[in-house]
């Protein structure tokens, strides 16, 4: 094991070696450490910090702070410049999301997330702005409006996801009202809004905990008695190899985060030990904390219930989000539990279960057709998969809805069909047609055969739209494209589908949470901690912004390093 007079030993052999350092790369590569890292940007002026450079190699001169956050400052420019212009060459609608943070000092700051597929159809979330605003409904409509503007993006709005408050529901009517006067909403605005999925999940998951919570708790205090003490270890080891049958390697759990993963986790390694929690009273006199069997009972129930929302809360806080036709299929999950606890023969599961379907049906009624629509938009799917869905929940209801979602589609692809049309698209193929050079209609020419089987196809589908040839054709099998990017297909079958498939991009990058949060259904006020504070409010949201465009919040070699060199560089090149 290496010592520090050992590395001091190394460095001063290594010195003239490594010779000076370009304070240039010095300054990157300070830029880079501290926005990947989070750190603050004295970072590297801690003693610490000072003192390990000095035995690295005592020639290297730490860039001040002020110089690092002029470069951070250039960073934020270029990169703001070039999300800008990606934003206004893509074909397609952008979704957005409102978080509010507070910082200790109470100002709130909103974050305004857009949500896209880019140019190469890869689904991406962008900070837009993080900054310091009044948390009325009307302030925050007022700024939104001057963002939005800024980055020339207010005619290109699909959808708006909020948390449910009053002020959001402020926010998010006069928001649309604005939009409207510049004819900047599709249908009147009826697919803008959209709730919190991850919201209801939580108000969910609280009720369904709160039934069981003594179990819970007994759960949690019977893995904290055995883990206590070596000798209660032994006990428990002992207790294992006399009951038999149990699978010794699958590890107990501690929900010490309190969320839905853990607690699920908990629970089922639990039920995995019940026979010997239930006989650990013979070999321990002060065990006293096991659940009863009608406890244990209602845990397996539980633990059912939970497995769709632990499902779902991985795909909301995961690195790269799926795309929303996943979705669908994952609220199907839960409310089919829900809809088969309330015929349990327990009284309690069947009372917590119609207080949840009652927080659930309000979100399911107003949002669920986003979702479907972008189900009907995944070959795989289509309507078949909805029927399906609908039927096994209601089936007298199921025709209803599927012609609900239907109707709704046909009219929101006609926004699209009719936009391509009126930009006189194939007028102009039929103008650079007529005005071809000789020589490239004598190549094209050789082609006759493909123009010919092109026109017979064309008569074939005569009358009708790219959305009825799509949904006319053979659903994708599952087994074979379980895996498939959805929005890849998409980009793939442009040509064939080229208005179905910008509508496709924006229903597909609709976004059901507010925030992509690395705890479980995290809701609410974020709070910052003491460095944040005291930055200016201008620093932080070029520190906050370039950040997330350069590293998305998580520290990630390849594509993101790339993205800072080629930032960097731009920088670079002007100096």
């Amino acid at each position: 094991m290496f010592h520090e007079q050992d590395i001091e030993e190394i460095s001063q052999e290594n010195v003239e070696s490594i010779g000076e350092i370009d304070q240039l790369w010095l300054v990157k590569r300070c830029a880079s450490m501290i926005l990947s890292n989070d750190f603050p940007f004295d970072f590297f002026e801690r003693e610490g910090m000072s003192n390990f450079m000095k035995v690295l190699n005592p020639n290297a001169v730490m860039p001040p702070i002020n110089v690092i956050k002029a470069y951070v400052s250039d960073l934020y420019t270029k990169a703001k410049l070039k999300l800008k212009q990606d934003l206004a060459t893509i074909p397609n609608r952008i979704s957005l999301t409102v978080d509010l943070w507070e910082s200790c000092t109470t100002e709130t700051y909103i974050c305004l997330t857009a949500h896209f597929a880019d140019a190469n159809w890869k689904l991406k979330s962008k900070v837009l702005t993080f900054c310091t605003v009044d948390p009325t409904g009307a302030e925050m409509c007022e700024r939104m409006v001057e963002f939005l503007s800024d980055w020339g993006i207010e005619k290109k709005i699909f959808s708006l996801t909020l948390d449910d408050s009053s002020e959001n529901d402020i926010l998010q009517e006069l928001l649309k009202t604005q939009l409207g006067l510049q004819n900047g909403l599709l249908c009147d605005g009826e697919f803008f809004h959209g709730h919190c999925y991850a919201r209801v999940l939580k108000l969910i998951v609280e009720e369904g905990l709160k039934l069981v919570s003594d179990a819970v708790s007994k759960i949690r205090q019977s893995i904290l008695f055995f883990r206590d003490s070596k000798s209660r270890r032994q006990k428990f080891k002992e207790c294992v190899e006399k009951v038999g049958g149990v699978d010794s390697s699958v590890r107990l759990h501690l929900d010490m985060s309190m969320t839905v993963n853990s607690t699920y986790l908990m629970l089922e390694s639990a039920l995995k030990y019940r026979c010997v929690f239930e006989s650990l009273h013979l070999y321990d006199d002060n065990y006293e904390l096991c659940p009863s069997v009608e406890e244990w009972k209602r845990v397996e129930k539980i633990c059912v219930f939970l497995l769709p929302l632990r499902e779902t809360a991985n795909m909301i806080n995961g690195t790269a989000h799926p795309t929303s036709n996943m979705y669908f299929l994952q609220v199907w999950k839960v409310q089919c539990v829900l809809a088969d606890s309330l015929r349990d023969e327990d009284e309690a599961i069947k009372r917590m279960a119609e207080r949840m379907m009652s927080k659930f049906e309000k979100y399911w009624d107003e949002y669920s057709v986003v979702l479907a629509l972008g189900a009907v938009l995944d070959p795989r799917m289509k309507f078949s998969t909805l029927a399906h869905c609908y039927s096994k929940l209601d089936v007298s209801a199921c025709e209803r809805k599927l012609q609900e979602v239907k109707s709704k589609l046909y009219m929101l692809f006609d926004k699209y069909s009719s936009k391509s049309i009126s930009s006189g698209v194939q007028r102009t193929i039929q103008d650079e047609s007529s005005s071809m050079p000789l020589q490239k209609k004598l190549k094209s020419s050789s082609h006759g055969l493909f123009d010919e089987l092109k026109t017979h196809h064309e008569q074939l589908v005569t009358g009708k739209s790219q959305l009825d040839i799509y949904l006319a054709e053979s659903n994708l099998d599952f087994r074979c494209y379980e895996d498939m990017d959805v929005l890849q297909w998409w980009k793939s079958n442009n040509n064939r589908f080229p208005d179905l498939s910008i509508l496709a991009r924006d229903l597909l990058s609709v976004p059901v949470n507010t925030i992509a949060s690395d705890l479980d259904f995290c809701i609410g006020l974020h709070v910052f901690n003491k460095y944040k504070d005291r930055m200016l409010p201008m620093n932080l949201d070029a520190r906050f912004c370039t950040r997330n465009w350069l590293y998305n919040f998580v520290r990630d070699v390849g594509e993101d390093d790339d993205d800072f060199e080629e930032i960097m560089n731009e920088t670079d090149s002007d100096d």
